[in-house]
């Protein structure tokens, strides 16, 4: 069943104007947490030389496929299952991105994540990852302080991360 989500329309355009530059030398796009899967198809349209393989857990993939047949491009396998707690399939992408995702998984499934990222990953390969983030420990806007109450409130594993944390854990 297709699902929409109405924050993936609004911050679709802002993400591609950031990202379409740095992809224009790439091929392989893995995006992790596909979720509704509206992201895959519109970057897939936008960026038609990608190849843009969505990902999600099993529980989200049929509205990402639903995009995706319903979207009939030919740059857009079906989605594969993948939990970033378990072992990653055995491929190799020039890009990994995900959008809107470390802030609802608990710190260790952020740790696994970062080390699926590493070894899925091609040699001189790019890591884009879109959300709320604070910096220095601190919140950028009140609006991120409440969003992170309701993500603790909701999941007490949950919570907007630290930019600098998720930058070590990068290295």
């Amino acid at each position: 069943m297709k699902q929409h989500s109405s924050s993936c329309v609004q911050n679709q355009a802002p993400i591609l104007k950031i990202i379409k530059p740095l992809l224009l030398e790439k091929h392989t796009v893995l995006e992790v947490g596909s979720g509704t899967g509206q992201h895959a198809i519109y970057f897939a349209e936008k960026m038609p030389h990608l190849s843009w393989q969505a990902s999600d857990q099993v529980q989200y993939l049929s509205s990402v496929n639903a995009w995706i047949n319903e979207a009939k491009l030919n740059n857009t396998p079906p989605a594969i299952n993948l939990d970033v707690t378990q072992a990653w399939p055995a491929l190799e992408f020039d890009v990994i991105f995900s959008a809107n995702t470390t802030h609802i998984m608990s710190w260790e499934m952020v740790v696994d994540f970062f080390q699926g990222v590493g070894k899925s990953l091609s040699e001189n390969g790019l890591f884009i990852l879109y959300g709320p983030f604070n910096y220095n420990a601190q919140y950028t806007s009140q609006s991120n302080a409440n969003f992170d109450q309701w993500l603790k409130d909701r999941d007490r594993q949950s919570a907007i991360r630290d930019f600098e944390k998720l930058n070590t854990l990068a290295q």
